[in-house]
């Protein structure tokens, strides 16, 4: 099934990009979570516009990357949560969480779908987390889970 990426997917490509994929992994995973839509002939006209939105919000070459992966290493992200007397929270933290934290730390602006965690935090304490800024360049940021 040919379909028209809205994000950027891991393996797959970036937002904009037309693929190719198996009908399943489309039909139950992409298109119902808004990573993409069906291609059509109508909806090329849509790739355009999403291409000059990704530019906007891309990154644009790898020295750009690398200047905003020393900003990110140098901040320290702290980030206060709800939890219990044996350090568990209620819930977990999210990447949109994270996202902000760091803008709040005085770090640079990081979309939370560039924010990557590994297993889900559900405990206070350090964590590492990577942001994918570039295809080539990913920041590990430790993040400090304290109770609010």
């Amino acid at each position: 099934m040919k379909i028209i990426l809205t994000h950027e997917v891991s393996g797959l490509g970036t937002a904009g990009d037309v693929v190719d994929v198996r009908d399943g992994y489309a039909r139950n995973y992409l298109v119902p979570r808004g990573f993409a839509i069906r291609w059509t002939k109508g909806g090329e006209k849509d790739v355009e516009q999403i291409r000059r939105g990704r530019k906007i919000r891309e990154i644009a070459s790898v020295e750009q990357a690398n200047e905003v992966k020393g900003q990110l290493e140098g901040v320290k992200v702290q980030l206060a949560v709800r939890a219990g007397d044996a350090g568990r929270l209620f819930g977990s933290v999210t990447q949109a969480d994270i996202a902000s934290a760091i803008k709040a730390a005085g770090g640079p602006d990081v979309d939370k779908r560039r924010v990557e965690v590994g297993s889900p935090i559900k405990t206070l304490g350090a964590h590492q987390v990577s942001v994918r800024l570039h295809a080539e360049v990913v920041a590990n940021v430790g993040v400090e889970v304290v109770a609010a």
